[in-house]
């Protein structure tokens, strides 16, 4: 009877932790991100797909993004700028598709942000208190993108890209002013 009873509060307790175990897990309707963390999706409503099969390859349909699918290109993103090639290539796409700045340009902004911070998300000037690829100066100026720029490389490109279209209207006028007086 011992036994029994052992093996019946044993299962139990198995039981128990396992509820408490899935409880207190993520599930895909209730993701559970860091409190530093704060993801901006992207206004666009639809992704243009090309049928090859189907239909004639000049034809095309329009598909909803989930929302979990934007955040997954999101994270995406953002682990990818946590290298320097990674941060270039998502910048190029960044110019590409919001600001219509080609090559010339990004040849420019690589120049700057390579003199800058090499590209290093987690660069910090302790002198001026300048902080991330773009050194925003007070680098508590990237909260209007996200207040999680300490920390996502995304935050702090999608911020510079949006101060040099303010003051400079391009990265070239960015990198000029940077050649005359050594900052931006």
């Amino acid at each position: 009877m011992a036994i029994r009873i052992t093996r019946t509060r044993s299962t139990w307790t198995l039981i128990a932790a396992l509820m408490v175990m899935t409880v207190a897990q993520p599930t895909a309707y209730g993701l559970d991100f860091p409190s530093t963390t704060q993801l901006t999706l992207p206004d666009t409503p639809a992704l243009s797909l090309t049928a090859t099969r189907e239909f004639s390859p000049a034809q095309s349909i329009t598909v909803p993004i989930p929302e979990l699918a934007k955040i997954a290109l999101i994270s995406r993103q953002i682990e990818m700028a946590r290298t320097t090639v990674g941060a270039k290539v998502v910048t190029r796409t960044i110019m590409a598709d919001e600001y219509n700045w080609g090559s010339y340009q990004f040849g420019c902004l690589n120049s700057l942000w390579t003199k800058e911070s090499h590209w290093n998300y987690k660069a910090h000037n302790s002198r001026s208190g300048a902080h991330g690829i773009a050194q925003a100066l007070p680098a508590s100026k990237m909260d209007v993108i996200s207040t999680d720029w300490r920390t996502n490389p995304l935050t702090q490109i999608r911020w510079g890209l949006r101060y040099i279209e303010d003051r400079y209207k391009t990265p070239c006028g960015a990198w000029k002013k940077f050649k005359r007086s050594r900052y931006y």
